[in-house]
């Protein structure tokens, strides 16, 4: 996915990016305000931010070709 990084480094990469996209995607999903009331953007940017995670890890890391989601 990065092209601009050595190829001995793509793997230490896409895992530090999968775990940051997983962070975030946690945090969104799981964050209340203090009524305790859940937020509809933060929920829809969590469930982008999970699926984008599930992508990457299935097409980049894994090496599982996805039909419909590009080469």
């Amino acid at each position: 996915m990065f092209d601009f990084i050595p190829q001995e480094y793509e793997k230490i990469v896409n895992i530090i990016f999968l775990i940051v996209t997983a962070l975030i995607a946690h945090h969104a999903l799981t964050y209340r305000t203090a009524e305790g009331k859940k937020d509809f953007v933060r929920l829809f940017f969590g469930c982008i931010a999970a699926i984008y995670f599930i992508l990457f890890l299935l097409k980049n890391v894994l090496g599982i070709i996805l039909p419909g989601f590009g080469n």
